[in-house]
C-alpha cells in the first residue's frame, strides 16, 4: 500500500512540472511557484501578469503536455549553491523562487533543481524516472482559482491550475463519478431542495436555522440518543449556553481556545461573560455541587446543548462547520478501576450506533500529546500512563487504529472517529476522551471504600458529535432519503382524484392520531405529477389512493427504496408495519430491508 502511495504521489509530482513546462512553452513570461501534489492530482501557481488564462486555455495546456509525456524526458536531480541557483532563477525571470531559494537556504536546507527536457524547477522530489511513465488517461486538467503567494493575502494573487490524477484512466474515471454523485449529494443542495435548514444573511453567517424537516431530523436522533443513554445509565442535565468567563480560566479552556471564542460580554461589573464553546466545566459544576461517594460512581451525565464556536468566515462550509451547534455532550465519573469498563462501554455504544446508521467507511485515531508542541498540559508522566490506558483498551478490544501525535485535547488522549465522505475525504465525527486533569483543577473528589478522597477519572463522549456535523454527513450519505422514523414526512398520501379525498383524510387522521407524519396532495396537479413531487422530495412511503383501496380499506404501498413494485395492504396491516418500522428503527431506506407485513 505505501509503495502504491509513493508512486502515485511520484506521478503527480512528475505531472506537476509537466504541467510548468507546457505553460512556460505556451507563455513564456509566466512566473513560477509551488505545483504541489494533492490528494485528488496536483495544482501548479503562476503569475501571468496582465495577461490571465481562461478555463478554456486548458485545453491546450493538456495537450501540450501530452507532447511532453510522449518525449519520455528523463527526471534527474542536481545541487546547486545559492549563488548559482539565485543567479540562474532571476535570470529566467522566476522570482518567486529566487526568493524562496534564498529562504531555503538562510535556513540550511540544499537547493535541489529537478529537470526534465528544457524545464528546471527548484524542487526535493520525487519524481518518476521519464515523463513517458504516466499512464495514459490517468490526469485531466479541472479548473482554475486565485491562490495567496505563500498563502497569505499581503502577497500577490497568484492563478492556480488544478488536476486531476489517479493511477489509471479507470481509477480517474470513477473518481469523476463518484464526485459528481457527491455533488448531487452535496448537504448544502439538498438541504437547500428538501427544505432541511437555511441560512440567513440577517442572522449572521455560520448560524443555521432548522425549518420543521430538518429539525424533525435533529429531535428523532435526539430521541433515539437519550433512550440509548437511559439505558446506558446516563442521567440528563440541562446547563447555560452562557457563563463567567472564570470557569474557563479555571477548566484552562481559554489559553488554548480564546481565539476561537465569541468576544466576552460585560454583564457584571468585573465580570465577563462568554458564550461556551464547550459543554465539559458546567459538568464539572453539577458533579462538584455536593460531596460524592464510591458508590455512586461511574456517575453519567448527558446533555444535548448549544455551544457556539467563533470559526474563521472562510472555514465555515454549511453544516460541516458552523458558529452555533447543538451537542451530543455526555461526561462520566469514574475510579481508575473503572475507566476500561466505562471507555469499553462507550465503544460498544459508537459500534451500535454506527452499525445502525450504516457508517460503514470510518476508521478509528488515538489521538496522542506532542511533548514539543506547547499545546498540551506539562504532566509527562500522566500522558503516558492515560495514553497507555487507552491504547490497552483498544488493543484488548480488538480494535483496528492509527497512533497521531499532537490531535490530543490539551487535557487528555483521545479516540477519534474518523469518517470518509464520498469523495474519501475524512472529517472526525465522534470522539472519547480520556481526562486526567479537570479533576484536579475543579477540586472533583470522591470518598472511596476507606473514608479516604480521591479524584475521579472524567471521560468525554460524543458519539452523534452536534446535530449539524451530523446531520451533514447523513443527508449526502443517504442522498437526502431518510428512514421512515426519521424522515421529516414518513407517508405521502396521494389522491388518484377529488373523489378519494374523503379517504384520505380518514387515513391522515389515523395516522396523525398514532403520531405519524404524513401529507395528502391535494394540489390540482396531475396524478402523475403528484406522485413525482412524491419521489423528488424522497418520501419514504408513498400511499397511492384510488377507487378501489377506497372500496376494499387498502392503500397501494409504494417505496422510495427497497423496490419500486407496489403492494397492496389493508389499512390496518400499514398501519401496523409503520409502527414496526418506527419502533424497531429499521433502516428501510436501504434496498434490503423489506416491508415488515405478515405473510
Amino acid at each position: 500500500m505505501k509503495q502504491q502511495k509513493d508512486h502515485l504521489y511520484k506521478l503527480r509530482h512528475s505531472l506537476a512540472h509537466i504541467m510548468a513546462q507546457a505553460v512556460l512553452q505556451i507563455r513564456p513570461d509566466v512566473k513560477l511557484g509551488f505545483g504541489p501534489p494533492i490528494d485528488t492530482g496536483f495544482y501548479y501557481d503562476f503569475d501571468f501578469g496582465d495577461n490571465p488564462i481562461q478555463d478554456s486555455d486548458l485545453k491546450q495546456i493538456e495537450k501540450r503536455m501530452q507532447k511532453i509525456i510522449k518525449q519520455k524526458q528523463e527526471f534527474s536531480c542536481s545541487v546547486k549553491s545559492l549563488e548559482t541557483a539565485v543567479e540562474g532563477l532571476l535570470d529566467a525571470n522566476q522570482t518567486y523562487k529566487a526568493d524562496y531559494a534564498k529562504e531555503l537556504a538562510s535556513s540550511g536546507e540544499e537547493l535541489s533543481f529537478y529537470v526534465n527536457g528544457s524545464f528546471i524547477d527548484l524542487c526535493e522530489g520525487p519524481h518518476l524516472e521519464n515523463t513517458g511513465e504516466v499512464p495514459k488517461g490517468c490526469f485531466s486538467l479541472d479548473k482554475i482559482a486565485g491562490s495567496y503567494w505563500r498563502g497569505s493575502e499581503k502577497n500577490p494573487m497568484l492563478t492556480r491550475i488544478y488536476a486531476l490524477c489517479f493511477e489509471d484512466a479507470e481509477a480517474l474515471k470513477e473518481f469523476k463519478k463518484m464526485r459528481e454523485l457527491a455533488r448531487q449529494r452535496d448537504h448544502r443542495k439538498l438541504g437547500t431542495e428538501l427544505e432541511l435548514f437555511m441560512f440567513s444573511d440577517e442572522v449572521g453567517v455560520g448560524l443555521p436555522l432548522w425549518l420543521p424537516k430538518g429539525n424533525v431530523i435533529r429531535e428523532e436522533l435526539e430521541k433515539w440518543a437519550k433512550e440509548e443513554e437511559f439505558k446506558a445509565g446516563y442521567k440528563s442535565v440541562s446547563t447555560p449556553s452562557i457563563t463567567k468567563g472564570k470557569l474557563y480560566e479555571l477548566s484552562g479552556h481559554l489559553p488554548y481556545y480564546k481565539d476561537g471564542m465569541f468576544p466576552p460580554m460585560q454583564i457584571d461589573e468585573g465580570d465577563e461573560y462568554y458564550l461556551r464553546p464547550m459543554i465539559c466545566p458546567h459538568h464539572h459544576a453539577i458533579y462538584g455541587n455536593r460531596p460524592r461517594s464510591y458508590r455512586e460512581l461511574p456517575y453519567r451525565i448527558s446533555e444535548y446543548g448549544d455551544t457556539f464556536r467563533f470559526e474563521k468566515h472562510g472555514s465555515l462550509a454549511g453544516l460541516l462547520r458552523v458558529r452555533s451547534m447543538c451537542m451530543n455532550d455526555a461526561h462520566i465519573y469514574c475510579t481508575r478501576e473503572q475507566v476500561a469498563e466505562e471507555f469499553r462501554a462507550v465503544l460498544k455504544m459508537y459500534n451500535y450506533y454506527y452499525n445502525k446508521l450504516r457508517f460503514g467507511d470510518f476508521r478509528v485515531r488515538l489521538s496522542l500529546h506532542d511533548a514539543d508542541s506547547g499545546k498540551f498540559v506539562d504532566q509527562e508522566e500522566e500522558w503516558l500512563q492515560s495514553e497507555a490506558m487507552v491504547r490497552k483498551i483498544l488493543v484488548d478490544e480488538g480494535v483496528e487504529f492509527e497512533e497521531e501525535a499532537g490531535e490530543a485535547a490539551f487535557y487528555g488522549p483521545k479516540i477519534d472517529i474518523q469518517v470518509k465522505n464520498l469523495l474519501g475525504r475524512e472529517e472526525t465525527v465522534s470522539t472519547c476522551q480520556l481526562d486526567f486533569i479537570m479533576a484536579e483543577r475543579f477540586n472533583l473528589k470522591y470518598t472511596n471504600s476507606e473514608g479516604n478522597e480521591e479524584q475521579p477519572y472524567i471521560l468525554h463522549r460524543a458519539p452523534l458529535s452536534t446535530h449539524e456535523r451530523f446531520i451533514s454527513f447523513l443527508i449526502e450519505k443517504y442522498g437526502g432519503a431518510f428512514p421512515t422514523w426519521m424522515s421529516p414526512v414518513q407517508v405521502q398520501l396521494v389522491p388518484v382524484g377529488d373523489h378519494v379525498l374523503k379517504y384520505c383524510e380518514e387515513i391522515e387522521e389515523l395516522l396523525r392520531e398514532n403520531l405519524f407524519r404524513v401529507e395528502v396532495d391535494n394540489s390540482s396537479d396531475s396524478f402523475g405529477k403528484k406522485v413525482r413531487k412524491a419521489i423528488t422530495s424522497k418520501v419514504p412511503n408513498i400511499w397511492i389512493i384510488g377507487g378501489d383501496e377506497q372500496e376494499n380499506r387498502t392503500v397501494a404501498w409504494r417505496r422510495y427504496c427497497g423496490g419500486k413494485e407496489q403492494q397492496v395492504v389493508s389499512l390496518d396491516d400499514g398501519l401496523k408495519a409503520l409502527n414496526i418500522m418506527r419502533s424497531e428503527r429499521l433502516m428501510d431506506n436501504f434496498d434490503d430491508v423489506a416491508l415488515p407485513l405478515e405473510k
